[in-house]
């Protein structure tokens, strides 16, 4: 039998990274494409794992790199874009999939996984989820011989996260006291070697295709006791303010303009919807939830400096 030739898009973020060293233990040839290859030489080491420059926005880029793959994965995401109107949601995560399927269509690409969110719908308040639920719903629609899975994961941890760890940053920098904006949102954090194995067993496992897999860990917080939690571990003495509502438009509205956009107007309205699940799908694919108290003091520890 050949070994799986898998094809990754969004190879070199954090959940990639994670995804491309559970793969290269399972003997297939994968590809990760980027802009920036000399960057992520720490995937180099990785057997079986090369990576391709690419613009993965260029169709014939796209037809030219799937040529030869069974699989792509399509971890591509973005939290916040440059505007404020939605365009660059639309174009990175829409526009990139009704490439990814051309190109998976002319290349007989065979099997798509394709990463999404919870709350992900046409009708959600926010740029960023409805931009995701309508690449969900081009995936799922999709005719042909190409099969497909939707992963829709809460807010994901592990080392290296962009989570967790920013709010351990900004908790650092915070002179005492920290403002919270949207302190009652609700979360299941599920963490992201949970994901990979997700991504991992419904590679070839029939029943999952076509299917949608809503990912959370086992336990319910709120924003409010996520950063409590964060501030115990890395031992910091902050005293967490609660925003109201309207105050904690006011921060997102000014956030948004600070460089790197740490909170923006859209981050506000995707937290109106918790993120939790109605049914786990971890539990569909045979696999444990893990907890963030089981991990998280891992890498949050060390004491800041």
């Amino acid at each position: 039998m050949s070994k799986p030739r898998i094809c990754i898009l969004g190879g070199t973020g954090f959940v990639g990274q994670h995804l491309a060293a559970r793969l290269a233990l399972q003997d297939a040839d994968v590809k990760i494409l980027t802009r920036a290859r000399a960057r992520h030489r720490e995937l180099l080491v990785l057997p079986n794992v090369s990576l391709v420059i690419a613009d993965i926005h260029d169709p014939d880029a796209l037809k030219r790199e799937f040529t030869g793959c069974d699989t792509v994965i399509n971890l591509v995401g973005i939290l916040n874009e440059r505007g404020h109107r939605g365009q660059g949601f639309e174009q990175v995560h829409l526009e990139l999939v009704r490439k990814i399927l051309a190109a998976c269509a002319c290349s007989g690409v065979t099997r798509l996984l394709h990463m999404s969110a919870l709350n992900a719908a046409d009708d959600a308040p926010s740029h960023y989820l409805r931009s995701k639920g309508r690449a969900a719903a081009l995936v799922l629609e999709s005719e042909g011989p190409l099969h497909v899975t939707v992963f829709e994961p809460s807010v994901i941890f592990g080392a290296g996260d962009s989570f967790i760890n920013r709010f351990a940053a900004l908790l650092k920098m915070a002179p005492g006291i920290f403002p919270l904006a949207c302190p009652r949102a609700r979360f299941a954090p599920v963490y992201v070697g949970d994901v990979v194995e997700a991504f991992v067993k419904s590679l070839s496992l029939r029943a999952s295709f076509g299917q949608r897999y809503p990912l959370c860990g086992p336990k319910i917080y709120t924003l409010r006791q996520l950063v409590q939690y964060t501030a115990r571990i890395r031992q910091l003495h902050r005293v967490i303010i609660s925003l109201p509502r309207p105050l904690s438009w006011l921060q997102a509205a000014g956030m948004e303009w600070l460089p790197g956009k740490p909170f923006s107007l859209d981050n506000y309205r995707s937290l109106q919807l918790d993120s939790i699940c109605k049914e786990n799908g971890l539990g569909a694919l045979g696999i444990e939830p893990t907890s963030l108290e089981a991990v998280a003091p891992g890498y949050l520890g060390r004491p800041p400096r």
